[in-house]
């Protein structure tokens, strides 16, 4: 029984991989996407078709409880409104204000606030095994976004764009810490299947102000191929292992594959578009892996010693008492 629980529990660490693997691929298909309609638009459309995609599912596997939803559905508006409507955007208003380097150098921070918010609010462990292996990713990341130039980094000036993604990065560090308090209760499928469907309904009030679904009918093939990819993989899959993740080894840990996302977009870029590889993109990849073996393999450094102290802690109060 031990065994069959820790190779669920060794899965998971493989199956994030294929999170930022997935959210890689949403960078270009998104972008050729908004050229034809309006971004909130084209992430209604997203959204608003995996919601029905996650719905029979849930109703399937009998895990929509509205008693369930009733006791959490303030951690779980929270987290649609921070992770699916808030979140989206922010992210794609501030592409219209500034470039993609500036964008990635401030989400590439995600593992850093998400690992400290984890420590200060929700208890999580912290060691020095993780924190080096957050170091290493996040440097392997500057080096790819910045391209191994210091004058890159220098050059860089603070607009309204950036402040968006700002706005952005906190609400994808909120939402996760939410949802590792929430899915105390509720199961990662049900979490998911409600905060897409929330998150796509407020997306769909804003998208009415754009007056972009006329050009919806007349979209291209190959952005209708690329929105049921954003809503399969990117969406369905892709959150769903996201709050696999952090239901089973933490916000912290999770957060860490976050760094892979501007590594598969660049890989990707590469095969499907035609860019090149440079060394410092190289270079970085390796240096983003070993950072997120590093952190993951210390939940199994530590594993052994905390039960032996569980002993000592039932009297002490819960990290995760806190309701939402």
């Amino acid at each position: 029984m031990n065994t069959k629980k820790e190779s669920q529990g060794n899965a998971i660490y493989f199956l994030l991989l294929l999170v930022p693997l997935f959210w890689g691929g949403a960078f270009g298909a998104a972008k050729h996407v908004i050229t034809e309609i309006p971004p909130i638009t084209a992430a209604t459309l997203r959204f608003g078709f995996a919601g029905l995609l996650l719905l029979p599912l849930v109703l399937i596997r009998s895990e929509w409880r509205f008693e369930v939803i009733k006791k959490r559905w303030i951690g779980l508006i929270l987290m649609a409104i921070t992770g699916i409507f808030a979140y989206n955007a922010f992210f794609f208003i501030a592409l219209e204000y500034t470039s993609a380097i500036n964008g990635s150098l401030v989400m590439a921070t995600t593992p850093v606030f998400m690992t400290l918010g984890a420590v200060l609010f929700l208890k999580e462990q912290w060691s020095k095994r993780i924190g080096f292996g957050l170091l290493l990713s996040l440097s392997g990341v500057f080096l790819v976004i910045m391209k191994g130039s210091l004058q890159t980094l220098l050059s860089l000036s603070v607009n309204m764009g950036d402040l968006l993604f700002l706005a952005a990065l906190f609400c994808w560090v909120v939402h996760g810490l939410i949802g590792k308090v929430v899915m105390n209760g509720v199961s990662p499928l049900l979490t998911t299947t409600f905060t897409t469907i929330a998150g796509s309904a407020m997306l769909g009030i804003w998208s009415l102000f754009e007056n972009g679904w006329s050009s919806v009918p007349s979209m291209s093939n190959q952005s209708w191929a690329e929105i049921i990819y954003m809503s399969i993989f990117a969406t369905v899959v892709a959150f769903l292992l996201w709050n696999r993740g952090i239901y089973q080894v933490g916000a912290s840990k999770s957060s860490m594959y976050m760094n892979l996302v501007p590594i598969n977009a660049a890989w990707i870029a590469v095969l499907f578009y035609g860019s090149v590889m440079e060394w410092q993109q190289i270079a970085g990849m390796i240096m983003v892996l070993t950072g997120v073996y590093f952190s993951a393999s210390s939940n199994k450094q530590t594993a052994r010693p905390k039960q032996h102290k569980k002993i000592y802690q039932l009297k002490q109060p819960q990290p995760h008492k806190l309701k939402l």
